[in-house]
């Protein structure tokens, strides 16, 4: 049994803008839950707080499990192990001078975890790389093959809980596909908790049971996946990114006036 996260009245100011005025959700153990949002309606920024990137002014964050269970408090190191975060930018969140057997090395020197070398070539495997991508630099990988280190580098710490901001968004549609495939398949090997943000309505129908979409800092509306699929929405702003999901369509040229 895994643990799961609860998110009680969040916000976050930065100086004197609002980033996330009030946000609150419960993600189950091995539960996926989708935030969707225009840009700019905090769906990152909420990420940000829980792995302690992004300061929470007010509001608190806290893992819940079984009673037998450790739940380390956020800012901690067992915290930081236990979830873990996948960037938007791959190549942005690699750092570019250091190897990829580096890259996943230093999260296991950081939490002084041994047996570092079955670790890094476990982790390889599970996101479809072999040991030949060890001693490679970000920029001799292709956009697919960063975000499976990145990806890598998330799990090599045994995480129970992903914090996946857009993690697909910067990738062709192809490569999208593999890459959602492959973390839909890791989430149901370990059992893993998914808290994904995303502009993309149809990745998030595909991948989460539940979400929320917010607007302008604060929660809106919750569904489930299934009515998304159905249209069964009860905000008009959710109505709206719908309508905007569909994308451009052509009109119908206007016919020539009479002679």
């Amino acid at each position: 049994m895994t643990v799961g996260l609860e998110v009680e009245h969040l916000r976050v100011v930065f100086d004197d803008y609002v980033a996330v005025a009030d946000a609150s959700f419960r993600v189950g153990p091995g539960e996926s839950f989708g935030i969707v949002g225009e840009s700019g309606s905090g769906k990152s920024t909420i990420l940000r707080a829980i792995c302690g990137l992004a300061p929470a002014t007010s509001g608190s964050i806290r893992l819940i499990g079984p009673q037998d269970r450790p739940r380390p408090a956020p800012g901690t190191r067992p915290f930081r192990r236990m979830v873990q975060m996948v960037f938007q930018d791959p190549y942005g969140s690699l750092h570019p001078r250091q190897t990829v057997d580096r890259i996943l090395a230093e999260p296991l020197a950081i939490h002084r975890i041994p047996d570092a070398e079955r670790r890094i070539e476990q982790a390889l495997d599970e996101v479809g790389l072999g040991s030949g991508f060890r001693f490679r630099y970000p920029h001799q990988l292709s956009g697919g093959q960063r975000q499976r280190i990145a990806i890598a580098r998330a799990l090599i710490l045994e995480p129970e809980i992903l914090l996946l901001d857009e993690p697909t968004s910067a990738l062709d549609a192809s490569v999208q596909a593999e890459v959602l495939n492959l973390l839909e398949e890791i989430r149901r090997h370990r059992s893993l908790a998914y808290v994904m943000v995303s502009h993309d309505l149809a990745v998030v129908t595909h991948m989460c049971e539940r979400l929320m979409v917010m607007y302008q800092g604060r929660a809106v509306e919750f569904l489930t996946a299934a009515d998304l699929a159905a249209r069964q929405v009860t905000s008009d702003y959710t109505r709206t990114l719908m309508e905007a999901a569909v994308g451009f369509r052509r009109k119908d040229p206007m016919p020539d006036s009479a002679a």
